[in-house]
């Protein structure tokens, strides 16, 4: 994820009103009353309930906990979501990787039926409460900007993971710039290492349930997708090298991804959204003008 604790700044020409931890701002007048009576009171009362969750709780309760949490905000914000290719769902663990738009792709995830431990990005850990659930519910703190640190942290805990039964789930963009930010091989890394199948998720539309780290709209009612593709068996898993792996996983979800019809996924606009520099992410090649057009911004910023 490539969410930060918000801070007044600009990055890139790109002027962002952050504040310390997320902010919210519902669209419209509805949903501000709607959110303001009874929104933020759930939001933290499903945060509070998972923190204060008995240490060394199961994998199985900890997820049974967290999707119910998920499916009553999912509700709450009206979220119409639909879920293709249930048939696909495995029984034994999988590392599963999933686009990633917005920290509703997480609400979606949980409601597959599957009990998942995510990798989450190290700054929503200092988040008040939000850090506490996850830490509880025992998620994985990465930094992706320390690569060869952030790959052996999540290698021990997918291991662990897997071990207990549950599915370890990436999100190799690294970010939710949009569609055309490039998978990274962690991932792919770490079901070669250990020998598990990978399970490709395409998520589309939540970037339009809430806006951060862009901006704090929120919004009632949106339309989103999830598609669970066929799994990628451990024996072809095993039978390719790493970057031929990422790159047909990555070609597949994406192709899903951008002809999803009238729920379409999220595109990275620099001139709106920013460069980030200093964050580590890179642009999908199959998007050659765009790559360039970073690639360019790059070399300016270095000549500076």
């Amino acid at each position: 994820m490539i969410t930060s604790p918000w801070l007044h700044g600009q990055f890139s020409g790109v002027t962002l009103a952050w504040v310390s931890g997320p902010s919210f701002k519902p669209e419209g007048l509805v949903q501000r009353a709607k959110f303001s009576q009874s929104g933020r009171w759930l939001l933290s009362s499903a945060l509070g309930s998972l923190a204060r969750t008995i240490p060394g709780a199961d994998a199985l309760t900890r997820y049974q906990l967290q999707r119910a949490a998920a499916a009553r905000l999912l509700k709450h914000l009206a979220v119409e979501l639909q879920i293709d290719g249930m048939d696909h769902l495995p029984q034994e663990p999988h590392v599963i990787v999933s686009l990633h738009e917005s920290l509703a792709d997480g609400l979606c995830l949980l409601q597959l039926g599957l009990p998942l431990r995510f990798v989450v990005r190290n700054e929503i850990f200092r988040w008040p409460l939000v850090g506490s659930a996850l830490h509880r519910m025992r998620h994985t703190e990465v930094n992706p900007e320390r690569g060869g640190a952030a790959y052996r942290t999540m290698l021990r805990a997918a291991r662990e993971s897997i071990s207990n039964g549950e599915h370890f789930a990436v999100f190799p963009q690294g970010t939710v710039l949009g569609v055309e930010s490039a998978f990274r091989d962690g991932a792919f890394r770490l079901a070669q290492s250990m020998r598990v199948p990978l399970l490709p998720v395409v998520i589309v539309g939540t970037h339009r349930i809430w806006e951060h780290p862009f901006s704090p709209v929120l919004r009632y009612g949106i339309k989103a997708r999830m598609v669970v593709l066929p799994p990628v068996s451990s024996t072809e898993v095993a039978a390719l090298e790493t970057g031929e792996l990422r790159g047909r996983v990555e070609s597949a979800m994406k192709r899903v991804a951008l002809s999803s019809g009238r729920v379409r996924p999220r595109r990275y606009v620099p001139e709106r959204d920013g460069y980030w520099d200093g964050y580590s992410f890179e642009i999908d090649p199959a998007f050659p003008a765009l790559r360039q057009q970073v690639a360019r911004h790059r070399r300016h910023v270095g000549r500076r």
